[in-house]
């Protein structure tokens, strides 16, 4: 039996919605997860190909592999757990790794959706979305690029407990997005915002958030005003000082650019970018918007 998973890239923040907003985009890994008869060789039970083909654990340390362990484990405690020794997994890689577009939270989610399906099989019962919203965020320490990777388009998310709204983006249907050559580790970036934000900072970061739902939704003319962030992207601009600098440049032609997520790359939610604005050493693509979040098919 065989089990093929995918699940969309994301964006989250889209500048003033830090740790809330977060957008699905048309760039996908695909898994597929097969149930051997038999026992599987756990020192070669995942297969790579794409990002981190080069890097990236072939045994049962690998995230995804050890989400759906312990998932399975901890959701459907009356299966037979010896199934999970019987799995191989297939990974085609799409999303880049530490880049800003949620390749982590998509393994997360990927692990979850996987393992809920493989307990639909054993038990009857699946687990539904907003479960796996609570075990992603369990896992990633925050929902705001796991809720779009699981239900898709931009939603708006609450950390505690996790909880989120999906909201109709009207205005927009495809963005651009700039992926440089370096990575960026997340930890280092989320290390850099102050613990105390100053007051006026936080309003008017709060005025451009409810802003941008405006813009996404009603008034592509409102979305450069309300793409302008002071609470988190001033605060990393040195650990990104490149993708700062094309944000600079992108916004100096009246573009809503942002960084994505913990960065490095940029995001525009409007378009057509300059070729001339965008340097060498980074790749731009025009992609759509995802609006279904994961999706998952069967093959006996």
């Amino acid at each position: 039996m065989r089990l093929q998973l995918e699940v969309p890239a994301t964006s989250a923040n889209l500048g003033p919605g830090y740790d809330a907003f977060g957008l699905a985009l048309d760039i996908v890994d695909t898994l597929t997860l097969t149930v051997h008869d038999d026992p599987v060789d756990p020192e070669s039970c995942v297969t790579v190909s794409g990002e981190g083909a080069q890097a990236l654990p072939r045994d049962r340390s690998h995230l995804v592999m050890r989400v759906i362990a312990e998932v399975f484990a901890a959701e459907f405690p009356a299966a037979d757990e010896s199934l999970i020794d019987r799995i191989e997994l297939d990974c085609r890689n799409r999303i880049p790794h530490s880049r800003g577009l949620g390749s982590s939270a998509a393994a997360v989610v990927a692990g979850i959706g996987l393992a809920s399906e493989l307990g639909g099989l054993t038990t009857g019962a699946r687990l539904d979305r907003r479960r796996i919203l609570e075990i992603a965020t369990d896992f990633e320490g925050h929902p705001d690029n796991a809720a779009p990777a699981i239900f898709g388009g931009l939603t708006i998310s609450l950390s505690e407990p996790a909880r989120t709204w999906q909201v109709p983006v009207r205005t927009i249907d495809e963005v651009t997005v700039l992926i440089p050559d370096v990575r960026l580790d997340t930890d280092v970036a989320r290390s850099l915002i102050p613990a105390v934000i100053d007051h006026d900072i936080a309003a008017e970061n709060s005025a451009r958030s409810g802003l941008l739902v405006h813009g996404l939704v009603n008034d592509p003319s409102a979305l450069f005003e309300a793409t302008s962030d002071k609470l988190h992207q001033e605060f990393r601009r040195s650990v990104y000082p490149e993708s700062m600098a094309l944000v600079d440049t992108l916004r100096g032609h009246g573009l809503s650019a942002v960084v994505s997520g913990a960065g490095p790359t940029v995001l525009v939610l409007d378009g057509p970018v300059p070729d001339t604005a965008v340097p060498a050493g980074i790749s731009a693509h025009r992609t759509s918007i995802d609006l279904g979040g994961y999706r998952v098919s069967e093959e006996n």
